[in-house]
């Protein structure tokens, strides 16, 4: 399920005043509107803040009836973020640098930062500046439940500071808003975190979102205001539907994760005999790994007591070998438009090396993914960071495949080296690999493919 749709839907109803019913009784949005002018009126006439040319143009006509983004309700009413709050953004570079900063001591103030807003706590941080730099820079003061906003990165996240804040000021990468009226701030939050990032994404002219539009953008970005009560309603059922989101999520997770730890148990009941029957018609194991080795002779089973008859364990190294790329940067190469295959981001950045014939195994030696084994995808060159896996022709090559992906975490937590930790090839070849006949090798294969196949489907659903 798309938990991400489906709480956009959530919100989409609700700003556009179909997620609850209107009641006629509720005191129109135009008086909330009419008291939240009020209070910018005073706090103009207060010298707190100051008019912005923009408002003094519109500010008889609140109601902002024409150029809408979309229809709402009789008793809603449309205004800008400019009609709502006080917008503030951090001081420039140069104002606010940590050569600045001061220990933390009894004459000190906060620097609040980006982190704040994005992990929703006022007590992180650690930037404090001088009384005097303080009062050199008040304008950007943050007061009891102002809003912060973080402006770059991680952009959009909203944080409410409480009332006991440690007195400070904002950084460069924060946007402080501080509403006229705090009657409206959740239905102001709601619309604000879901909807406004969607414009700035629009206003922003790169394929990501890399800042807060500019003010002029911003200040006149549209917010459909419901009555009072009606904001209410609408905060309850978005609340009420988001908990329901979180317990599918929260439900998903728990599945997804239940799913990883199946697939791993198929893989385990796979190699101890236990996923498909026996057929006493089947040639031994013993007899194919004659053919491998005719010097070969069993040995104790070791960690697999409890395999069927007719089964073998062996090391690794007699079921495969490894072929170390080359690093041959500066030697030429007679075909250099012939592929590389180097680096674990895809498993696949093209240039010199050790030739390999499309459909080739390649194990992955360096970096996170250490022990990956994939085919290559066309003819190309090995490169140094790959060795190539060479499978026995007498093996089921899939079934191999299966046993070395079992033992994919045990060879990443194991890596060798300090410079560059790289897989342990000793460890790999050491590796038990219990060794049914060759038919029911096929067999396990068949039934693996089809328990992850039905598995990766339901992963694809969810």
């Amino acid at each position: 399920m798309d938990t991400k749709a489906l709480r956009q839907k959530i919100l989409d109803l609700a700003i556009h005043g179909k997620l609850v019913p209107q009641a006629p009784n509720d005191e129109p949005a135009s008086v909330l509107l009419e008291r939240i002018k009020a209070e910018k009126e005073r706090l103009i006439k207060e010298g707190k803040i100051r008019r912005s040319k923009k408002s003094a143009k519109t500010s008889d006509t609140p109601h902002y009836q024409q150029d809408v983004p979309f229809e709402v309700p009789d008793n809603w009413v449309w205004c800008k973020l400019d009609d709502l709050a006080f917008y503030k953004k951090g001081p420039f570079g140069s104002s606010l640098t940590k050569a600045m900063f001061v220990p933390k001591g009894k004459d000190t103030y906060k620097v609040y930062e980006q982190k704040n807003a994005i992990q929703k706590d006022h007590k992180l941080g650690s930037y404090y500046i001088s009384t005097e730099k303080y009062c050199s820079l008040s304008g950007f003061a943050v007061h009891p439940y102002d809003i912060i906003v973080s402006c770059a990165g991680t952009i959009g996240e909203t944080y409410v500071l409480p009332q006991n804040i440690q007195e400070g000021i904002i950084n460069q990468a924060l946007m402080l808003i501080r509403l006229y009226n705090r009657e409206i701030e959740r239905f102001y939050l709601l619309y604000f975190d879901f909807i406004l990032k969607q414009e700035a994404y629009k206003e922003s002219k790169g394929t990501a979102i890399k800042n807060i539009p500019p003010f002029d953008v911003l200040k006149n970005f549209f917010i459909p205001i419901p009555p009072k009560e009606e904001q209410k309603r609408i905060l309850s059922e978005v609340d009420k539907w988001m908990s329901f989101v979180d317990d599918i999520d929260t439900n998903c997770k728990d599945l997804q994760l239940y799913i990883k730890h199946t697939k791993s148990k198929i893989l385990d009941l796979a190699i101890h005999g236990k996923l498909v029957p026996q057929d006493p018609n089947d040639e031994p194991a013993i007899e194919l790994l004659k053919r491998i080795n005719p010097d070969f002779t069993p040995c104790d089973n070791g960690y697999y007591p409890q395999l069927p008859n007719g089964w073998a364990v062996v090391p690794m190294q007699m079921l495969c070998s490894l072929t170390d790329g080359e690093k041959l940067e500066d030697k030429e190469m007679p075909n250099l438009d012939v592929k590389y295959l180097r680096g674990e981001r895809d498993f696949k950045t093209w240039t010199n090396g050790r030739y390999v014939a499309a459909n080739s195994l390649l194990i992955l030696v360096d970096g996170e993914n250490s022990g990956e084994v994939f085919r290559t995808p066309i003819e190309g060159y090995q490169g140094s960071t790959f060795k190539q896996l060479h499978l026995n022709k007498n093996m089921c090559a899939d079934y191999l495949l299966y046993v070395i992906n079992l033992h994919r975490k045990a060879l990443r937590e194991n890596k060798i080296g300090s410079a560059i930790p790289h897989l342990n090839k000793k460890l790999f070849k050491a590796i038990e690999v219990p060794v049914p006949p060759y038919n029911e090798q096929v067999r396990i294969v068949a039934a693996i493919n089809s328990a992850l196949n039905r598995l990766d489907a339901i992963m694809e659903n969810l």
